[in-house]
């Protein structure tokens, strides 16, 4: 059976600087799933975030069960706007923010194989309310800019400015979500030492 460590595949994807830089992360298939609001405070983010998890762990041993790859699950990641369209989302009111959280999967998941594991996830006494609303889909961004930000993310406000600034001196413009990626475990891990890929779309 074949191992696969997609974070070192996708090594551009998932490794960044603290100074910005251009990266075009290939298409990949996530687990998704969407919701609105301050995710400190509304309980459809810690819902959401329990429903990820445990299909992602749950598909990546169907897969090593059926002897078809060994990967291990890749970190958490979430793309976050404005119902409006606006890009400076986080100078906004917490609780108009649209978010879509994610963890990408091998294309060797199957629309029939989530379901499979959903099923077997829905029979635990500690499921999620949203098991049901994680989706299997496609993503792709294109040409982007992404930086390391190291520090609480309630204090990312300076490393995005630093990003858009880079962006806007090369002469493009922000498209599309906000992305971040979340490199370090914020139960494990102290605020000030929080590792995050901020990544914005370009046109």
């Amino acid at each position: 059976m074949p191992s696969m460590d997609m974070e070192h595949s996708l090594e551009a994807s998932y490794r960044a600087r603290r100074t910005p830089a251009w990266v075009g992360p290939p298409s990949g298939q996530f687990l998704m799933v969407d919701g609105r609001g301050d995710p400190n405070t509304v309980p459809e983010y810690a819902a959401s975030i329990g429903a990820l998890y445990p299909l992602a762990y749950g598909l990546r041993f169907a897969l090593k069960r059926a002897g078809t790859v060994d990967a291990k699950v890749l970190p958490l990641e979430g793309l976050w706007s404005l119902a409006d369209g606006r890009h400076h989302w986080a100078a906004a009111d917490r609780a108009a923010w649209c978010w879509t959280m994610m963890i990408r999967v091998p294309d060797q998941v199957t629309a029939e194989l989530l379901e499979q594991v959903r099923e077997q996830a829905g029979r635990k006494a500690d499921v999620s309310p949203r098991l049901a609303d994680v989706r299997l889909d496609r993503y792709h961004e294109g040409l982007c800019a992404q930086v390391l930000h190291v520090g609480p993310y309630d204090q990312e406000g300076p490393t995005i400015e630093g990003l858009h600034a880079f962006i806007e001196a090369a002469g493009r413009h922000l498209s599309g979500d906000h992305h971040e990626i979340y490199l370090s475990d914020p139960g494990r891990t102290a605020p000030e030492r929080l590792r995050t890929i901020l990544r914005q779309p370009v046109r």
